[in-house]
C-alpha cells in the first residue's frame, strides 16, 4: 500500500478522529472568551473572579493521564462517550444558571475533567493504531479539525449569542457537541478492526507506571517536553503583551498574529510530512528549537517589523508541529499497547512547562521590570530540552508492548 493508499483506504479513523477532535474539549475551549463578557456582564461578576477560570489548565495534569488510562483500558469509542455525554448536558445545565459564580465554576471543573476523553490522547490513538507509514500526516490532518472549528465556528457562535443571547448559545454549543460526538464515536472503527489487533491493557495503573518508570525513553520525553514548553504560555495569553513591551505598534502586531496563525497551519502538516520522512528525534530537536530562536530574535531587540515577524513565525511554526510531534514519538517508542498511557503524561509535562514557566516570568518580571531575561533564559532551557530528544533510543515497541504484558499483566495458564 503506497503513501497516499495509506490514508485514503483509512478514511474512517481519519475522518472520526477529526470529527471528535473538532467537537471536543480542544475545540471548544475557545467558547469561555466568546461567552464571558455576556456572562460578567448579565450577572455583574468581576474580571478578577472569571479570571479564575485560567487554574482550570492544572486539570490536564489529572484529566490527561486518566483519560489515557482508560482509552488503553477499553476503546476510543467507550472513552470518548464519557466526554460527549458530559459536554452536552453541562451546556444544557450552564444555559439554565441563575448568576452564582461558584456554581458556574463547579461546573466547569466536572467539564474539564470529564472531556478530557474527548481530546487528542484519546482520538489519536484510532489514528496511530491504523495508519503507519503516513502516521506523521494522518496526525497532522487531524489536528486540523479543531482549527477549522475555532475559524469557522468562532464567529459565528459570536454573532449567534449577540443575536439570541447566552442562554440560546449553550444550547447550540450542545448540540453541536452532540451531533459531533455521534458521528464520531459512529465513524471510529472498533479496536478488533485494526491492522494490528491490540488486546485491551487490563492493567493496573501503579504497574503500568512502574514500567514506564525504568524506561530511559520515558524520562527522556519527559525531560524534553518540559523543559521544551516553558515559554508555551507566551504562545496562548502573553505574546500580543510581550510585542506592545517592545514598542510594536497595534496594527503590526496584528498582521504578527495573523503570521503566528500561518505557522501554525503550516507547521503541523510540514511536521508531519518530515515524521514520515526522516528520523524523529531530529525533527523533534528541530521542531523544539525554534521558538528558542524566535525568542533570541525578540529579545535582540532589533528595530525590524520583518524580524518580530520571522520570530513569531517561528512561534507559530512549532506550535502546530507540537501535537503531532508528540503523537508520533509515543507510538514510535511505546507501541500501542500503552499510546494513551504515555501520551495522557506527556500532555500533561506540557502544562508542567507551561505553569513553570509563568512563575518563571513572574519572578524575571519581579526583577527587571521587562521581558528580555525571561526570553533569553526560558529560550536556553528550551534548548536544553531540545537537544535531549537526540538522546532517544531506537524504536523497540513490540519489544516494549511484550515487555509491559509479562511483567504487568500475568498470563493465562
Amino acid at each position: 500500500m503506497t503513501y497516499f493508499e495509506e490514508l485514503r483506504t483509512n478514511w474512517r479513523p481519519l475522518l472520526g478522529a477529526m470529527s471528535g477532535l473538532s467537537s471536543g474539549f480542544t475545540a471548544l475551549a475557545f467558547t469561555n472568551s466568546i461567552m464571558g463578557p455576556h456572562l460578567i456582564r448579565a450577572f455583574g461578576w468581576s474580571n478578577a473572579d472569571f479570571a479564575l477560570l485560567g487554574t482550570l489548565g492544572l486539570m490536564t495534569l489529572v484529566g490527561l493521564p486518566i483519560a489515557g488510562r482508560l482509552v488503553d483500558r477499553f476503546d476510543v469509542r467507550r472513552t470518548a462517550l464519557i466526554g460527549f455525554v458530559t459536554g452536552p448536558i453541562t451546556f444544557v445545565v450552564l444555559s439554565r444558571m441563575s448568576g452564582d459564580f461558584h456554581y458556574y465554576l463547579a461546573i466547569m471543573v466536572i467539564q474539564n475533567l470529564l472531556c478530557m476523553t474527548t481530546t487528542s490522547t484519546v482520538f489519536t490513538r484510532t489514528v496511530v493504531q491504523h495508519i503507519h507509514r503516513a502516521r506523521g500526516m494522518a496526525l497532522a490532518i487531524v489536528a486540523t479539525g479543531p482549527a477549522l472549528t475555532i475559524a469557522v465556528a468562532g464567529p459565528l457562535l459570536n454573532n449567534f449569542v449577540t443575536t439570541n443571547g447566552w442562554r440560546a448559545g449553550y444550547i447550540a454549543l450542545a448540540l453541536f457537541t452532540a451531533i459531533g460526538g455521534i458521528l464520531a464515536i459512529a465513524l471510529v472503527p472498533p479496536r478488533r478492526d485494526a491492522p494490528a489487533r491490540i488486546v485491551p491493557s487490563h492493567a493496573k495503573a501503579q504497574g503500568a507506571y512502574r514500567v514506564l518508570m525504568r524506561m530511559p525513553a520515558f524520562w527522556i520525553m519527559i525531560a524534553g517536553i518540559t523543559l521544551s514548553n516553558v515559554s508555551q504560555f507566551i504562545t496562548n495569553s502573553q505574546l500580543g503583551v510581550v510585542l506592545q513591551a517592545y514598542e510594536t505598534p497595534l496594527p503590526q502586531i496584528s498582521g504578527m498574529i495573523s503570521a503566528f496563525a500561518i505557522g501554525i497551519l503550516i507547521g503541523r502538516l510540514a511536521c508531519g510530512v518530515a515524521l514520515d520522512r526522516f528520523p524523529a528525534p531530529v525533527v523533534a530537536t528541530i521542531v523544539m528549537a525554534m521558538p528558542a530562536i524566535g525568542q533570541f530574535m525578540i529579545a535582540a531587540d532589533v528595530d525590524g517589523t520583518l524580524v518580530l515577524t520571522a520570530a513569531v513565525l517561528l512561534l507559530g511554526l512549532s506550535y502546530g508541529a507540537e501535537g503531532d510531534l508528540i503523537g508520533y514519538l509515543v507510538a514510535r517508542s511505546f507501541g500501542i499497547r500503552i499510546y494513551g498511557t504515555v501520551l495522557g503524561l506527556m500532555a500533561a509535562s506540557i502544562s508542567l512547562g507551561s505553569t513553570g514557566g509563568a512563575l518563571l516570568l513572574s519572578a524575571t518580571l519581579k526583577r527587571t521590570g521587562g521581558y528580555g531575561l525571561f526570553l533569553v533564559a526560558s529560550a536556553v532551557i528550551a534548548l536544553i530540552g531540545s537537544v535531549s530528544f537526540l538522546l532517544l533510543p531506537k524504536p523497540l515497541p513490540q519489544e516494549v508492548e511484550d515487555a509491559f504484558r509479562v511483567r504487568v499483566e500475568p498470563q493465562p495458564g
